[in-house]
C-alpha cells in the first residue's frame, strides 16, 4: 500500500477532529490520550490510515493544530461536530426523547460521522445517477417537503447579499406505522451550507416518528462570494423495528446562488435546446449568376502553372460514415483509405495521405460554414449604389463567418424555398463594412423591393485548400525529401561560423540569438530546415529579421522570401525588415481580397497596392526585388506565375507552428531548390497549432505543423543525451523579454524545462507589484477562486459562467476606474488589458457585461479598445495585464473537453498561451475544485497558493477531487448531453473560432 500524501493525512486529521467533536471529546489535549482514541476507536485499519504522528504533522503544517510538550492544541477555527452542521451548545435540559433514543452525549456508533457520510456518498451517488426518481419520490411512508419551490427533488435558493437564507424542510411520516429517522447530512461539505434540527438526530440518537408526526430540519445558506453552490442532502430512515429493518434514503438536491444585478442581467435568454440539424437532402436547384465586383486587381503576372480544382470526391462523405461506424455502402476502397490514414507519414505516401486529410478537413469546413446560414433575412438596396443589396451578417467583422471581397453567397427567396427546382441567386461580395455585406446580384434585382426576405447560404473559399493540394504534389515531384524528412546525411562540415556585426546590437548580448543568426546566415543545416524555437517573449521574430538583414547584403545570398501564415505576422516582418534594408528592394505582396484599410502606413509605399488597385507585377519585375514578403498562401501565386525553382536562396517562415504542414510548404514547393535552398522555420511547438475542424483529420496528423512534426519525430531536432539541441539544426531562445518572473515561473517549469530566464525591463514588469488588490505584495499573480456554474442558452452549445464574469468585471473596474496614480501604480488604458476565455459564449457575455450592462465601463473613453477573445485570438500577442476566465465548474463535461481537446482543461497548449501573454499582472478566475483535477492547472493552483496569491473561495478543507467530481456529476442529472450531433464539428459548436481569410 503506498504511503499517504501530506494532503491525504491532512484530510484524515480533519476527520479525526470531527470525530472528537461528535463524541464530545474535543477538550482532550494530552497527546497520548488522543493517540489512544485515534488508534483504538478511529483508525481505519482496512484503509491503512497513517500513524498518529503523521496525522499530527499534517495538521500542524496546515495550521490546524499546535503541538507543545505533551499536549495538542487544536485550532479553534477548525469546525466542531459535523462539518455540515452549525456548531451550537446543546441545551442544558434537552426535551424528552422517544423510546430507544440514545442520550446526546453517547459515543457515536462506529459508522457515524464523517466515515458514515463518505461510505454513504460512495454507495448512493452511483445509484442516484442511474435512478434519480427513486430517491426524490416519497417512499417508506415518508414525505419531505420544503417552504421553497421544489422541482424533481431540487430546491433552489438565491441571495444578492451576504444575508442568510433559510430553507425549512419538513419530514412527515404518512404511513400507518412508526418510522425511525436515523441520520441526515450533506454528502459533501460546502461551507456555505449548515444544518440544524431541534433534537440533533444522529444514528446514535435516532428519532421515532409516529404516524402523522412531522419534524423540522433547517438548512441555512450564506456565502460571502458570488457563485453557485450545490449539495446533496440525504435523509436516512428505518421502518420499525429499526434494528431489524434495512435503511432507506430520500434525497434533495440543494442549489444556492449568490447573485448580483450583473449576473441576473447575463442570465440565459432561454433554456438550452440543442438545434439538431439533420443532413440536408439534395434539392433540385438552378443557380442564377450574380454581378461580380469591378476588379481591384491589375494582373501582370501571367499564369504559367494552372491551379486545378482538387474537388472533394463524392465518396468522402460515405468514408466518414464508415470511419464513424455509422453504416454506409460497403466499399473495399474504404479499407485501403483507412489503412492510409493509420499509416505513419512518409515521403512515399506524402501526397496521397495529405490529399486525404485535406479532403476530410474541407468536408467538415463545408458543414461548419453552414451554421451561419440565415433564414428570412431581409435585404435593402444600397443608397450609394442601386445595383447592390445590403445584408446584415452578425459576426462578419470578426470573420465569423469569413466573407471577403470577391467571395459569393447563395440566397433563395423565402417564399420560394419549398419549390423544386429551387432558384438560388449568387451574390458576389463587393464590400464588407462592420456587420454588413454589400452584394451584387443578377436577375434577382428585377422585382426586388426593400425588406424582401431570403434564406442565405454561406460558402467556403477554396483557394487556400487548392494551393495546399498542389503543394503536397509538387513536394514529391521536386523531391523535397531532404527538406521534409531530413536525415543529416547530406550536410557538409561547415567552416567556422561567421563573426557578425548585427544591425540590432542588443542581440549580440543574447548568446542564443547571436548563435541563431550565425547559423541561419551560414546555412549550416542545408538542405535540412533550420528551426528557431522561440518560447513566449524570447524575440524569435527580431532574430529572424536580423538574419534576413545580414543575408540581404551578403554576396552568397540571391533572393529572400519572407512569409507568415497571417497577414498581421507578415506585416510585422515587413515593418521590421524596412527599418534597415534598402526599402526599394523590399516588396510586400497582398492578395486582392485584402482590405486596403488594414495595410500598415509604413508598408503602404512598398507593397502592391497603388491606392486604387492591387497590382501583380510581371515575373521579371518581382524577381528584381531582393526581399519579397507574403503570406504562405499568397506565395502560391509566385508558383503559379512561374518564378523558377531556386530563385529564392532562402525562405523564412515566421509563426510556422500556426499552420498545417501543407499550408506551410505552399511557399517552398516549386520555389526552393532541394539541394541549395535554405528553409528557416520559426515558432514554438509548445503553443497552439493550427485550428482544424475535422476530428478525423486532427487525429491523423493534420493538426501538426511541419515545425512541430520535425521537433517531435525527427532525431536531428531533439535533445541529445547531454540535454542540448544540435545547434546545426535548431536553436532554442532562452531569454524572456516580456513577463515578470512570477508570471513566467509555471509555464517555464512545465513546458520549457525551467530554462527560460526573465530579462524583461523591471520598470514595465513590476508596476503592479504594489497594487493594493494583490493578495501578496510583490507577487503580481492572482488566482481568484469562484464556484460558478457552466451554463448554455438557446441553441448554442458553447458555455458561459456568470459568476466568473462578475469577478472579471470587478477586477476590470479596479484597474480602470479606481485612481491609481496616487497609490504608486501607473494608470492603464483599456487597450493594455486583455481578457481571455476558452469558450465563445463566455467571450460574448463578457463583452455584453462591459459594453452594455455596466454603466461605468460602457461609457469609459477607449473601452472599445479592450480586447476580449479566445486563446487563439491572443496567440502572438501581449498585454500589460491579462485576466483569464477558465469557465469550467462542472465535472461532467471534463471528459468531453479532453476528448475534443477544447477548453483549458486537458489542453496544455491552450493553458501555456493564456498564461504567457501578461507582462506585469496576471489574474486567473476559476473553480479551484475542478481545476485542480488537471495536473497542469493543479500545479499552477499550488504555486499561487504557496506564494499566497490565492483569494476567493476557500477550498482548502474540501474533500478530494474525485469525491467532488462525483457530487457535481450527480447534481447535474437534468442537464442535456453535451455532445450534440448537429453535423457541425464540436470546435465550431463550442469555440466558434475565427475563420481564417489569410490569402
Amino acid at each position: 500500500m503506498p504511503r499517504k500524501t501530506l494532503n491525504e493525512n491532512h484530510q484524515i486529521g480533519l476527520d479525526f477532529i470531527e470525530f472528537l467533536g461528535e463524541s464530545n471529546r474535543r477538550s482532550v489535549k494530552v497527546r497520548n490520550d488522543l493517540k489512544a482514541i485515534y488508534d483504538n476507536e478511529f483508525r481505519d485499519r482496512d484503509a491503512r490510515d497513517s500513524g498518529f504522528s503523521s496525522i499530527l504533522y499534517a495538521l500542524a503544517k496546515a495550521n490546524k493544530a499546535r503541538i507543545k510538550g505533551g499536549q495538542v492544541h487544536i485550532n479553534p477555527k477548525v469546525r466542531l461536530v459535523d462539518q455540515w452542521r452549525q456548531p451550537r451548545t446543546p441545551p442544558a435540559s434537552p426535551p424528552p426523547l422517544a423510546n430507544g433514543v440514545a442520550a446526546p452525549g453517547a459515543p457515536p456508533e462506529p459508522d457515524s460521522g464523517v466515515r458514515a457520510r463518505r461510505k454513504l456518498a460512495a454507495s448512493l451517488l452511483t445509484r442516484i445517477s442511474r435512478n434519480r426518481s427513486e430517491f426524490t419520490a416519497d417512499r417508506g411512508g415518508v414525505r419531505i417537503s420544503s417552504d421553497q419551490p421544489e422541482c424533481d427533488g431540487k430546491i433552489c435558493v438565491s441571495v444578492q447579499s451576504t444575508a442568510v437564507c433559510e430553507v425549512k424542510l419538513c419530514v412527515e411520516n404518512t404511513s400507518d406505522g412508526a418510522v425511525a429517522f436515523t441520520y441526515y447530512s450533506l454528502l459533501h461539505w460546502m461551507p456555505c451550507f449548515s444544518l440544524e434540527d431541534p433534537r440533533r438526530v444522529t444514528r446514535a440518537a435516532p428519532l421515532q416518528l409516529q404516524p402523522g408526526d412531522q419534524y423540522g430540519v433547517t438548512l441555512k445558506f450564506k456565502s460571502s462570494h458570488v457563485g453557485f453552490y450545490c449539495g446533496t442532502l440525504v435523509f436516512e430512515f428505518r421502518s420499525s423495528p429499526p434494528v431489524e429493518s434495512k435503511p432507506f434514503h430520500l434525497v434533495r438536491f440543494i442549489e444556492g446562488q449568490h447573485t448580483s444585478a450583473l449576473t441576473e442581467a447575463l442570465a440565459p435568454v432561454s433554456p438550452y435546446r440543442p438545434c439538431r440539424v439533420t443532413a440536408s437532402q439534395p434539392v433540385d436547384s438552378r443557380v442564377e449568376e450574380g454581378l461580380r465586383p469591378a476588379s481591384m486587381m491589375v494582373q501582370n503576372l501571367k499564369l504559367e502553372l494552372p491551379l486545378r480544382d482538387y474537388k472533394v470526391p463524392p465518396y468522402i462523405t460515405d468514408f466518414i460514415l464508415f470511419l464513424n461506424h455509422r453504416g454506409c455502402v460497403y466499399m473495399d476502397k474504404f479499407h485501403a483509405l483507412k489503412a492510409l490514414l493509420e499509416s505513419p507519414l512518409s515521403f512515399e505516401n506524402y501526397t496521397e495521405r495529405f490529399r486525404l486529410l485535406l479532403q476530410l478537413e474541407e468536408t467538415q469546413m463545408h458543414v461548419d460554414i453552414r451554421t451561419y446560414d440565415m433564414k428570412d433575412a431581409a435585404m435593402v438596396r444600397d443608397p450609394n449604389n442601386k445595383k447592390l443589396l445590403r445584408l446584415q451578417v452578425p459576426g462578419v467583422a470578426e470573420n465569423r463567418p469569413s466573407v471577403l471581397r470577391g467571395d459569393h453567397l447563395l440566397v433563395i427567396k423565402s417564399k420560394e424555398r419549398h419549390l423544386e427546382p429551387v432558384t438560388k441567386h449568387k451574390g458576389y461580395v463587393h464590400r464588407v463594412e462592420c456587420e454588413e455585406v454589400k452584394l451584387g446580384f443578377g436577375k434577382l434585382m428585377s422585382g426586388f423591393f426593400d425588406g424582401m426576405t431570403f434564406d442565405v447560404e454561406f460558402t467556403v473559399n477554396r483557394l487556400p485548400v487548392r494551393l495546399q493540394h498542389r503543394a503536397v504534389e509538387l513536394a514529391v515531384q521536386h523531391d523535397l525529401r531532404d527538406l521534409l524528412f531530413p536525415t543529416g546525411s547530406k550536410v557538409t562540415t561547415p567552416a567556422e561560423l561567421p563573426r557578425l556585426r548585427l544591425f540590432d546590437s542588443k542581440l549580440e548580448k543574447n548568446p542564443e540569438q547571436y548563435s541563431a543568426v550565425q547559423s541561419m546566415v551560414a546555412g549550416v543545416s542545408r538542405p535540412a530546415p533550420y528551426l528557431l524555437f522561440g518560447p513566449p517573449g524570447t524575440g524569435k521574430t527580431v532574430t529572424m529579421v536580423e538574419a534576413i538583414k545580414q543575408l540581404y547584403g551578403s554576396p552568397s545570398c540571391s533572393h529572400i522570401l519572407a512569409c507568415a501564415p497571417s497577414n498581421s505576422a507578415a506585416d510585422l516582418l515587413c515593418e521590421k525588415i524596412l527599418e534597415h534594408a534598402d526599402a526599394h528592394l523590399v516588396y510586400r505582396i497582398y492578395a486582392s481580397s485584402r482590405d486596403p484599410r488594414h495595410i500598415p502606413p509604413l508598408v503602404l509605399d512598398y507593397c502592391n497596392y497603388d491606392g486604387e488597385d492591387f497590382v501583380f507585377p510581371t515575373k521579371e519585375e518581382l524577381m528584381e526585388y531582393k526581399i519579397l514578403v507574403t503570406t504562405v498562401v499568397t506565395a502560391g501565386r509566385l508558383v503559379s506565375g512561374g518564378v523558377p525553382m531556386g530563385h529564392f536562396s532562402h525562405i523564412f517562415i515566421d509563426e510556422a507552428g500556426h499552420a498545417p504542414e501543407p499550408e506551410i510548404i505552399i511557399s517552398a514547393s516549386g520555389l526552393l531548390d532541394p539541394e541549395s535552398g535554405q528553409l528557416v522555420l520559426a515558432g514554438d511547438p509548445k503553443q497552439l497549432g493550427p485550428v482544424l475542424r475535422s476530428p478525423i483529420a486532427k487525429k491523423h496528423g493534420l493538426q501538426l505543423s511541419l515545425l512541430e512534426r520535425l521537433m517531435k519525430d525527427n532525431p536531428l531536432y531533439q535533445k541529445d543525451e547531454t540535454g542540448h539541441y544540435n545547434s546545426r539544426y535548431v536553436t532554442k531562445l532562452l531569454l524572456n523579454y516580456r513577463s515578470h518572473r512570477s508570471i513566467l515561473k509555471v509555464p517555464n517549469d512545465l513546458f520549457y524545462e525551467g530554462e527560460l530566464v526573465a530579462c524583461a525591463d523591471e520598470f514595465s514588469t513590476q508596476i503592479y507589484c504594489n497594487w493594493e488588490h494583490l493578495p501578496k505584495k510583490g507577487f503580481p499573480v492572482i488566482f481568484h477562486g469562484v464556484i460558478g456554474k457552466d451554463e448554455r442558452e438557446a441553441n448554442s452549445p458553447s458555455f458561459f459562467n456568470r459568476s466568473e464574469i462578475e469577478v472579471v468585471v470587478g477586477y476590470l473596474k479596479k484597474l480602470l476606474l479606481q485612481p491609481q496614480g496616487k497609490k504608486g501604480v501607473a494608470r492603464i488604458a483599456p487597450k493594455n488589458i486583455g481578457i481571455i476565455a476558452p469558450y465563445r459564449k463566455q467571450v460574448e457575455k463578457i463583452r455584453q457585461a462591459v459594453g452594455r450592462h455596466d454603466q461605468e465601463l460602457k461609457n469609459m473613453l477607449g473601452i472599445k479598445d479592450l480586447k476580449v477573445g479566445s486563446v487563439e485570438e491572443f496567440q502572438g500577442q501581449e498585454r500589460r495585464v491579462i485576466i483569464v476566465s477558465a469557465v469550467r465548474s462542472s465535472g461532467e463535461h471534463l471528459c468531453f473537453d479532453e476528448k475534443f481537446n477544447i477548453g483549458f482543461l486537458k489542453n496544455e497548449k491552450r493553458f501555456n498561451v493564456a498564461m504567457t501573454r501578461a507582462k506585469a499582472l496576471l489574474i486567473v478566475v476559476g473553480n479551484p475544485i475542478i481545476l485542480r483535477t488537471d495536473a497542469t492547472w493543479g500545479r499552477f493552483l499550488e504555486y499561487c497558493t504557496s506564494e499566497l496569491g490565492y483569494t476567493g473561495y476557500d477550498y482548502s478543507s474540501t474533500e478530494g477531487a474525485e469525491e467532488v467530481m462525483a457530487r457535481l456529476a450527480a447534481l447535474n442529472l437534468d442537464t442535456q448531453d453535451t455532445s450534440v450531433d448537429t453535423g457541425a464539428s464540436v470546435v465550431q459548436q463550442v469555440l466558434d473560432p475565427e475563420w481564417r481569410n489569410e490569402q
